[in-house]
């Protein structure tokens, strides 16, 4: 939760999302409005919904006074089921949500919106995005608003989107990873996967715009920077003069080169071409950590999943750069119990874990969104992917254990964070000595000397 005054932001699901809350809360503040409560929602499955709409009325149960605003994933992709909801003052959508104009007028309503809604009584709310593959079953489920509701709603279509970053922001997690936002939106179709409604086509920040910012990054004192963005792999192809994530990397380093350590958020394998190969072999300032969108070890899930890689690529490119530059580490999302996932081929997302060697696991448990293709294949029983989920969890955790014990000797050097945390470069937690003075942000080396838990000892 974010607090400016007595407005507060309260930001749900990725950090690209954490990154735009901070757009939030300058418009919030440019806008002059008080006791906002702003939720930045997520979309990515409906235990996420279920968690905002319970968010939302026990606010509202404890700030009775105050206005408040449903914007994000959510909020765009199905707006008039919040602007159905009573505790709900107004709903934005993603291009919307970082303007200060759009808190400004809350008390207004949209006259021409309301006058049309009134005259009919009843409105019935419009698509908000006109894409074959959700339009049956958005037609089957439209819902009807009253004019009330339907002045709450200012969502736009988001497929129409341009503009890849409407408002530049610096996003700081523990002041020291700075969260540079390059892209949004996403041009694939995975048949699990909402977020493409919520978030647009495919868009880039232009190079000179990134350039800028991170020059204003480091100047304020940040030594580590994070691009992110819904799907980073796809940079740089929408812009006036086309040009590569790795050609954008290697030319944002030359040109900042008081930049010590640069990071991706995420990356998809089915795009990695051989500049960012380039790159984790030669370059030293881009840190040796990938994570990676698997999301199944099975190939007939992937397919299912519509998604452009093979498991035989996922272990291709960890063995590849790992001899390329041997302390590299990764990560990766993978669902647990995709329709139609029998034993053996969730066995096969299991054993990736170990062949791949991904010692950090984000595991989604499948969850079952409206209009998705994925959503009218056979379903699998909630407890069996409950447990499918826990298994994967504990092989992850195993894995990770397993690389912790062989850095124990080795020298690392680590950004320190808060309380004497560190981040190595290869993205494992230390912990020094509270004996041992440390400023934030500072750049250190240290011996491992032991392992607590999944943190190293210094």
């Amino acid at each position: 939760m974010t607090v400016a005054d007595n407005n507060q932001i309260i930001t749900f699901g990725c950090r690209l999302n954490a990154y735009e809350s901070e757009a939030i809360k300058k418009a919030v503040g440019d806008s002059g409005q008080n006791n906002l409560i702003v939720f930045n929602s997520c979309a990515v499955t409906s235990e996420a919904e279920r968690q905002l709409r319970q968010a939302v009325r026990k606010a509202r149960k404890e700030n009775p006074l105050a206005k408040i605003v449903v914007t994000g994933c959510a909020a765009q992709i199905n707006p008039q089921k919040y602007a159905k909801m009573n505790e709900i003052d107004l709903v934005l959508g993603n291009q919307e949500k970082s303007s200060a104009r759009s808190y400004a007028d809350i008390d207004q309503k949209d006259d021409a919106k309301f006058d049309n809604a009134k005259e009919e009584k009843i409105h019935k709310a419009p698509l908000q995005h006109q894409d074959k593959l959700f339009l049956d079953a958005k037609n089957s489920a439209q819902i009807f608003l009253t004019p009330d509701e339907t002045a709450k709603i200012k969502v736009d279509d988001i497929m129409s989107v341009r503009d890849a970053a409407p408002q530049l922001v610096s996003y700081f997690e523990n002041k020291t990873r700075a969260f540079l936002e390059i892209q949004n939106g996403c041009n694939h179709r995975c048949t699990f996967c909402i977020i493409p409604f919520g978030r647009g086509n495919s868009r880039s920040v232009a190079f000179g715009e990134i350039v800028a910012q991170v020059k204003k990054m480091v100047e304020l004192g940040h030594k580590e920077i994070v691009l992110t963005g819904v799907d980073i792999s796809d940079y740089g192809k929408d812009l006036i003069v086309p040009i590569t994530l790795s050609q954008m990397i290697k030319r944002l380093l030359a040109l900042v080169p008081e930049l010590p350590r640069l990071r991706l958020s995420s990356i998809d394998v089915a795009e990695i071409d051989d500049g960012i190969i380039d790159l984790i072999a030669n370059e030293k300032r881009f840190m040796p950590y990938l994570h990676l969108s698997v999301q199944s070890g099975d190939d007939m899930i992937l397919k299912r999943m519509k998604r452009r890689h093979l498991r035989v690529q996922i272990l291709e490119f960890c063995a590849k750069v790992r001899k390329l530059r041997p302390e590299i580490t990764f990560g990766a999302d993978i669902i647990a119990g995709f329709p139609t996932e029998t034993d053996e081929m969730f066995e096969n997302s299991v054993k990736l874990i170990s062949e791949a060697g991904i010692i950090f696991t984000h595991i989604f448990p499948y969850s079952k969104r409206d209009g998705t293709p994925a959503a009218k294949m056979p379903q699998l029983n909630g407890e069996i992917i409950k447990k499918r989920a826990k298994i994967l969890r504990e092989a992850g955790k195993a894995e990770l254990q397993k690389y912790l014990q062989t850095q124990i000797g080795k020298t690392l050097k680590v950004i320190v964070e808060k309380n004497n945390i560190a981040k190595s470069e290869n993205f494992l937690d230390v912990k020094i000595p509270a004996t041992i003075k440390t400023k934030t942000g500072q750049i250190m080396e240290i011996k491992v000397s032991g392992l607590e838990d999944n943190y190293l000892i210094y």
